[in-house]
């Protein structure tokens, strides 16, 4: 094997990996940056995969080869809906945002089991025959070395959440909304002062994180797993946040880490083709996305700052 032929299975695997977490911890940085903390990230993933799923296997019939990305908005959709379920309890009724979270976890894996049993009377779907599968960019593809790396045989998709962590930069450090979503996490109080609607920032915060969250699901089973059951997102919206945390909620910082772990996971499918990694035993490769999630919370948790009204119940009469 060639060494532009290892770089470009290295390159490909870990942007399709990379991706589903690219999309979900912007969208967490979106929420945390409001002051909502959000640990319902896997469950909103969940939900954007399986309604994607759902949608894929309904009408490929009608969209043929664009099916893919219309169940993308689908998941959308479904994930600012999931999200509102958070945005209540935690902006209206001042829940704790990480119990919160959780009950969102623990209850959208097993909705969409019960609804896969009562749509398809089994506990998995069926495989979807129209996925995102792999993309040549015109021209770019057949620059020496460089167009075999990058642009041959490639994830489209990918680079779309490449594109979108910049534009997510632009919005958060370059616009006005941006700027008031940062004051809301900030200090809400002062915000509030200078006539900032805080509940409406933070619901736009938590509502943007499960627009993109579920898009984040949407990619992952229409482009990896290919079909839904309720271990298709296990643990990708926790190492999101653990991304999301890497990248000190910065949008270009967090799509960095997803990277980092997208190519952590990538080795335990590809391992086997590369010289020096295929001699590592599989489990090793299968646990490393996982252990180096702990250990990125572990070793950053205490020492990135987040917004400092980051998980702070905001209560307008004070």
């Amino acid at each position: 094997m060639s060494v532009t032929t290892m770089f470009q299975i290295l390159v490909s695997s870990m942007l399709i990996y990379a991706t589903p977490l690219i999309f979900t911890s912007i969208g967490g940085t979106f929420s945390e940056r409001s002051g909502v903390v959000n640990v319902g990230l896997e469950g909103i993933m969940v939900m954007g995969a399986f309604s994607s799923v759902v949608f894929n296997l309904t009408f490929a019939d009608t969209f043929g080869k664009a099916t893919p990305w219309v169940a993308l908005l689908c998941a959308a959709v479904v994930g600012v809906l999931f999200s509102l379920l958070h945005a209540v309890a935690t902006v209206n009724f001042r829940a704790d945002h990480v119990i919160s979270g959780t009950v969102i976890n623990l209850l959208a894996p097993a909705l969409a089991v019960f609804l896969i049993k009562v749509l398809y009377g089994k506990g998995q779907t069926d495989n979807i025959h129209q996925s995102f599968g792999y993309w040549d960019f015109p021209f770019l593809s057949k620059i020496p070395v460089i167009g075999k790396i990058f642009f041959k045989q490639t994830s489209l998709i990918g680079f779309v959440s490449i594109a979108v962590a910049f534009v997510a930069w632009f919005i958060l450090f370059k616009t006005r909304f941006g700027l008031r979503l940062r004051s809301v996490g900030e200090h809400p109080q002062a915000a509030d002062t200078l006539g900032i609607n805080v509940y409406a920032m933070r619901y736009s915060g938590v509502m943007i994180s499960g627009f993109l969250g579920g898009i984040g699901g949407a990619v992952f089973a229409q482009q990896i797993s290919v079909n839904f059951s309720g271990s298709t997102i296990a643990g990708q919206g926790f190492i999101a946040m653990a991304a999301m945390i890497f990248g000190k909620w910065n949008p270009i910082g967090t799509m960095l880490a997803s990277l980092f772990f997208g190519l952590s996971q990538s080795l335990a499918v590809v391992g086997a083709q590369l010289p020096g990694i295929s001699s590592i035993p599989i489990v090793y490769l299968q646990i490393a996305p996982y252990v180096l999630t702990i250990a990125v919370l572990a070793i950053f948790l205490g020492k990135s700052t987040g917004p400092k009204a980051n998980g702070v119940n905001y209560i307008k009469s004070k």
